[in-house]
């Protein structure tokens, strides 16, 4: 397998963290808008919504920053800045 054209296991990781949170935020804003009959002791604070906005975004920030282009262009970028 050639290192050039595989893809960072951290680029994996980022999206499933966006799309579990964004599953989870979800399922948080359906249970706020049709309250559970029975509900967990701390229904209150809404704690999916919390952690499936916590996942999201750190899913996205991984996203963004092991998306397969990026390290070229930083690489190439960094190679303008250290010509003579």
């Amino acid at each position: 397998m050639d290192s050039k054209n595989a893809l960072s296991i951290w680029l994996v990781i980022g999206i499933s963290l966006l799309v579990n949170g964004v599953l989870i935020v979800g399922a948080g804003l359906y249970e706020l808008v049709y309250p559970p009959v029975v509900k967990v002791v701390l229904y209150e604070y809404h704690a999916s919504i919390w952690w499936g906005a916590i996942l999201a975004v750190v899913g996205a920030v991984y996203t963004y920053r092991f998306a397969p282009g990026r390290q070229r262009r930083e690489l190439a970028a960094a190679a303008k800045v250290a010509a003579p």
